[in-house]
């Protein structure tokens, strides 16, 4: 028999690729959205096979009605506290009352269990959403999968190809992680379909260093790539704090001191790599940052 799965978030990027990727895995998919989402969105959805739930998020009961025969409950929310906090919660708690046995929190991040608390606010929040999962009567499993490997050719200030520069705070040889949200969607649809997963997974497409990267766009390219070392990762402590006080906002999701304080957190060596599940599921094909970067015909040669 096939398995019910409830994701909540599913008009987001990532939530509809975990939903695509369900669905190809056989699952039955109920989608738990907003009473005001988009129509357009749902017929979307629906055009899929998909089940879609207007609710009222707000409304415990009203969440737990339909997350009732569920395997597993799938987070997929993005936002800052009301989302990630308040709204989760309820989501959480309205799982726990319909007695679903499983739930995967929306984290979706490098590993913040050994950062330190206080220095980015995102993984903040996620961090004190699990103080109150973790004492949950439910089975719960984070997936820590780095940096999306997608923000290589968007938002992700690293390869500076007008320059031809890769920037570089701190350690060139630092390791970080990357992983495209179609690999973490495959991941993640195979963990809410399985029996019993622990409580923490983390999985990495590729890992490269500043250094790597260095070599990997100068052979792509044709190109000789350099290092960009503006300075340390004190330095660049001290320019987050700057732009943050210029720029407080509270209400954006990814104003510019936040994407500095993801950046610190990759290049200042206190993430945890090891040990990576990506075997666990044997059928995922895990995408290379060189081959993603083949294929975004990133000023390629």
């Amino acid at each position: 028999m096939s398995k019910t799965i409830v994701v909540v978030g599913a008009t987001g990027n990532l939530g509809g690729k975990i939903i695509d990727a369900l669905l190809a895995n056989g699952a039955i998919v109920k989608a738990i959205v907003r009473l005001t989402t988009d129509q357009h969105k749902i017929n979307l959805l629906s055009a899929k096979g998909v089940v879609v739930c207007k609710v009222d998020m707000s409304n415990v009961a009203h969440i737990a009605q339909h997350c009732m025969g569920a395997h597993c409950v799938v987070s997929a929310l993005a936002g800052l506290r009301e989302t990630i906090i308040d709204t989760q919660k309820k989501v959480l708690d309205a799982a726990v009352a319909a007695k679903v046995p499983r739930f995967i929190p929306s984290d979706y991040s490098s590993d913040f269990t050994n950062l330190v608390n206080g220095e980015n606010r995102n993984l903040d929040l996620r961090r004190e959403f699990h103080n109150y999962l973790n004492k949950a009567p439910i089975q719960a499993t984070t997936i820590f999968n780095g940096p999306f490997m997608d923000l290589l050719t968007t938002d992700m200030p690293l390869i500076l190809t007008k320059q031809k520069r890769i920037l570089c705070w701190g350690n060139a040889n630092q390791i970080i992680e990357f992983t495209t949200t179609y690999n973490v969607a495959e991941f993640t649809a195979q963990v809410a379909l399985d029996e019993a997963t622990p409580r923490y997974l983390r999985i990495a497409g590729d890992t490269l260093s500043c250094a790597d990267f260095v070599q990997l766009l100068t052979q792509l390219t044709g190109t000789p790539y350099k290092l960009f070392r503006p300075g340390g990762i004190g330095l660049l402590n001290f320019m987050i704090k700057l732009t943050r006080f210029f720029s407080p906002s509270t209400n954006e999701l990814y104003p510019a001191w936040q994407g500095m304080q993801y950046m610190r957190d990759m290049m200042e060596g206190r993430i945890i790599f090891e040990p990576y599940a990506n075997t666990n599921y044997p059928n995922i094909k895990w995408t290379s940052v060189k081959e993603f970067l083949i294929a975004e015909k990133v000023n390629l040669k």
